[in-house]
């Protein structure tokens, strides 16, 4: 791991593409939810069973990219780092369960807003364990990038006995995100962006089978298009990007970064279902778009 030193030094060299990384697995991970639904009522799947599929099959593709290069002189995971890796892909799993029972349960403001709390327990881990102290600047981006999240989905987050379990279950994904986040940003400290993704996504498939076995649902679909959708937007490009970022940014820009993904899927919901946007949801955006330029400008 990055001691503070270090990390206090990188703040200054995250790069363009980086940052760009890290945005684009934002816009790719927040069309997570509408593909669940879809695969719900196109492919006949349950929610489980679609995370299922989104880990199995992006896992020929991962392989591929994370086979050894001749020359390359890359690191390679000892045991312990390839257990930790291991054990955070299973809780990545249980988090794509809960998440994905929630999404069915809530409005899909709920679950974007809950299913993020990563956005503020990430960042703590940073602070209080990882000794990823922020500047005032970065500071203030965090918090204006919460203020902005509020103001974005305050509009349609709505408190109700009815959604109460489907929230629950939102919120249980945002921290058990953490725990596979912590463990994918301390193999990033020492290995490549591919082999961490490979091996993660790995560990979490039979865990989702067992899981979507267990409850009695449709394993099996009916179309296949809403799953490949899944796998390539949600697990290929937005949890790769997200793995390529992590090599580069602290725990408070990642963060920080994860609070786009209710600006994007504020406009999925404006298109798809004609949502309309109020002005509270535009100051919300703009908040978040500024946090971004502060913690890339700090």
């Amino acid at each position: 791991m990055h001691g503070p030193s270090a990390s206090r030094k990188s703040f200054g060299r995250e790069s363009s593409l980086a940052l760009l990384a890290l945005l684009g697995g934002n816009l790719a991970l927040a069309f997570g939810p509408l593909f669940v639904r879809l695969a719900d009522s196109e492919a006949g799947v349950g929610p489980i069973a679609s995370g299922f599929w989104r880990l199995a099959l992006a896992v020929p593709v991962l392989l591929l990219l994370a086979r050894p290069r001749d020359g390359t002189g890359a690191p390679r995971a000892d045991r312990r780092m390839v257990l930790m890796i291991a054990v955070g892909g299973v809780f990545f799993a249980a988090d794509l369960a809960a998440w994905h029972l929630g999404i069915m349960q809530t409005k899909l403001a709920n679950s974007t807003l809950l299913g993020n709390s990563a956005s503020l327990f990430f960042p703590l881990y940073g602070f209080l364990i990882a000794r990823h102290w922020p500047s005032r600047t970065q500071g203030l981006a965090l918090t204006l990038a919460l203020i902005g999240s509020v103001l974005l989905m305050g509009r349609s987050y709505e408190l109700s006995t009815r959604y109460f379990v489907g929230d629950l279950l939102c919120l249980l994904a945002g921290l058990l995100y953490t725990v596979y986040l912590i463990s994918i940003d301390r193999a990033r400290a020492a290995l490549a962006p591919w082999p961490v993704l490979a091996l993660s996504t790995i560990a979490g498939t039979v865990p989702m089978l067992l899981f979507a076995l267990a409850i009695g649902e449709t394993v099996w679909p009916e179309s296949w298009w809403p799953l490949f959708g899944l796998a390539l937007f949600s697990q290929l490009i937005g949890q790769g990007l997200l793995v390529i970022a992590m090599g580069h940014f602290s725990p408070l820009v990642v963060g920080v970064a994860f609070l786009t993904q209710p600006v994007v899927a504020a406009a999925i919901g404006w298109l798809a279902y004609g949502e309309a946007m109020a002005p509270a949801d535009l100051f919300g955006a703009a908040a978040i778009a500024a946090a971004i330029v502060l913690v890339r400008r700090s």
